[in-house]
């Protein structure tokens, strides 16, 4: 991070983001498990910033189990539409949806695990 940078906090229904935008002009947003939705995250910080580009997204998608796999082609086509840079799915994305982000938006996924370390900028 830079010195040009500003973290927002975002508070999205029951969930609290950090937007971070680079010199004005991409979005690196940082989330938990997203409860309101990863899409529904994302617009919102793009409409807080007024930034389009999503450089990357971290964070859970929560689309494990039963419950939200059915919303799992439907979400992963609108965050092809946003067309982030760099994805990286949390645990509760699910290991359905996160096959899936990673078939559909093979350049931008990144496998995390413990340790991992992420630079961005």
């Amino acid at each position: 991070m830079g010195q040009h940078i500003t973290l927002l906090p975002v508070d999205v229904a029951d969930v609290t983001i950090l937007v971070d935008n680079f010199l004005d002009i991409l979005l690196l947003v940082l989330s938990a498990c997203s409860h309101a939705g990863a899409i529904n995250v994302l617009k919102h910080a793009q409409h807080l910033t007024g930034i389009d580009k999503v450089h990357a997204f971290v964070g859970g998608f929560h689309l494990t189990g039963g419950l939200f796999e059915d919303i799992i082609p439907r979400t992963i086509t609108e965050l092809v539409t946003i067309d982030p840079d760099i994805i990286v799915p949390g645990h509760c994305t699910g290991w359905r949806a996160t096959h899936e982000l990673a078939r559909q938006l093979p350049d931008a996924y990144v496998q995390t695990s413990v340790g991992k370390r992420l630079h961005f900028g």
